[in-house]
C-alpha cells in the first residue's frame, strides 16, 4: 500500500533528444502512486509533442504548456499543480534509478525526515563519475539537524544547493518560489527551504544521473554566469541574520567563487570587453577585504590567493598556475578526485 502521493515536477525546454530517457525512468518507478507534472516551457522543438504522447499512455501524467519563462518560472508553474504529500524535481535531461522514489519515501517515513537526499552520478556520454570523497555507497544514512544541515549547505560538498535529487515534504516548499530570470536559481532558493527543515537525511546510494552536456562553462561562458555570485551574496545576508556562526564559511565560499569567475572573465575577454564585470568583482573584494581575510585565516591557500589578488589579480593567477604545475610533477599532493565508472 502506498498512501503517500509523490508529485514529480519536470520542466521541459529543448530536450527532445533526452526527454524519453527522463520520462521513462519516472513512469517505470517501483513506487507507482505518482503524479507526473511535465511543464513545456515554450519549447520550440518536439518536446511538447513527446510529452503529450506520454500523457495519452499514462493517466498519472499532466502536461502543462506555457510561454517560455526559464527554469525557475517552469518549476514555479508546476508546483501550482502539485497535490502530492511529497515533491521531487527532475530536470528533463537527467534520469533516475527505477527504485529511487521507493527508497526516498521509505526513508523519509522511517526517519521522519523533512527532506531526503540521494547520492548521484555525474553522467557523461561514455562514463560516470561518483563523488566518494566523503562517503561510500554502502555507508549507513546520515541524519542532520538544522544547524548541521545549514553548515553542510554553505560548504556545498556533502549537501549540494541543487533542488533535484531530493524528496521534499510538499508543505515545506510550496510557498517558496524559485527566483525568476537568473541562472543558478537553486542557490537563491535552497537556504530558504532548508531553514524550515528539522530533520534532513542523506542516503549514499546513487539513485539519479546528472547529465553533463558537451558544452563546457569555459567555452559557453557569459556574464550571466555571475548570477551565482548574486545568489551567494543574498545568502550571505541571510546567513548573517540567522546563522551568524557560519558567516566565515559563507564568506570563504563566496570568495572562492569570485576568484573562479574573475579568471573565467579573463579567459573570455570578449564577453566583458570593457572589463566592467572584473572591476566590480575587484571592488567588492576590496570593500569586504577585512571580512574575507578573517574568513580565510585558517585556509592558507585561500589567504595567499587573497593577498596576491589584492596586490594584482594576475599574481593570484600565477600562484594558481605554479600550484597546478607542482601538482602535475607531484611536488605537492593532488586533491582527491572522483571515482570513474566506464560505460
Amino acid at each position: 500500500m502506498e498512501p503517500n502521493k509523490v508529485s514529480v515536477v519536470v520542466p521541459i525546454y529543448k530536450v527532445e533528444k533526452y526527454l524519453n530517457r527522463c520520462v521513462d525512468s519516472i513512469i517505470n518507478q517501483t513506487y507507482s502512486h505518482l503524479e507526473i507534472i511535465l511543464i513545456n516551457d515554450g519549447s520550440p522543438d518536439k518536446s511538447g509533442t513527446i510529452a503529450e504522447e506520454y500523457a495519452k499512455l499514462d493517466n498519472r501524467i499532466k502536461v502543462i504548456h506555457k510561454e517560455n519563462g526559464g527554469l525557475s518560472d517552469a518549476r514555479n508553474f508546476g508546483v501550482q499543480y502539485v497535490t502530492g504529500d511529497f515533491t521531487l524535481f527532475v530536470d528533463s535531461d537527467d534520469w533516475i534509478e527505477v527504485n529511487m522514489i521507493t527508497e526516498l519515501v521509505h526513508n523519509s517515513l522511517k526517519f521522519k525526515a523533512d527532506v531526503v537526499q540521494s547520492a548521484f552520478y555525474y553522467a557523461h556520454q561514455d562514463h560516470l563519475l561518483f563523488d566518494n570523497r566523503f562517503y561510500q555507497k554502502d555507508d549507513p544514512p546520515i541524519i542532520l539537524d538544522n544547524e548541521a544541515l545549514m553548515a553542510e549547505l554553505v560548504m556545498n560538498e556533502r549537501v549540494k544547493n541543487f533542488a533535484w535529487g531530493k524528496l521534499y515534504k510538499t508543505e515545506i516548499i510550496r510557498d517558496i518560489p524559485f527566483k525568476k530570470g537568473v541562472l543558478f536559481e537553486d542557490v537563491f532558493w535552497a537556504h530558504l527551504v532548508m531553514k524550515r527543515v528539522k530533520t534532513y537525511l542523506i542516503l549514499h546510494q546513487p539513485l539519479c544521473y546528472y547529465f553533463q552536456r558537451g558544452d563546457s562553462i569555459v567555452s559557453d561562458y557569459s556574464p550571466r554566469n555571475l548570477d551565482i555570485i548574486k545568489g551567494l551574496k543574498e545568502r550571505q545576508i541571510f546567513i548573517e541574520e540567522f546563522y551568524k556562526n557560519l558567516s566565515n564559511e559563507s564568506y570563504k565560499v563566496l570568495l572562492k567563487t569570485i576568484f573562479i569567475h574573475y579568471n573565467l572573465l579573463l579567459v573570455n575577454r570578449k564577453k566583458d570587453p570593457k572589463g566592467t564585470n572584473k572591476k566590480e568583482l575587484q571592488i567588492y573584494i576590496k570593500k569586504n577585504y577585512v571580512k574575507f581575510i578573517n574568513a580565510a585565516e585558517k585556509d592558507n591557500n585561500l589567504k595567499k590567493q587573497l593577498l596576491l589578488f589584492s596586490i594584482h589579480p594576475y599574481f593570484n593567477i600565477l600562484f594558481l598556475f605554479f600550484r597546478k604545475l607542482l601538482r602535475k610533477f607531484k611536488i605537492v599532493p593532488t586533491p582527491l578526485g572522483l571515482e570513474k565508472i566506464n560505460l
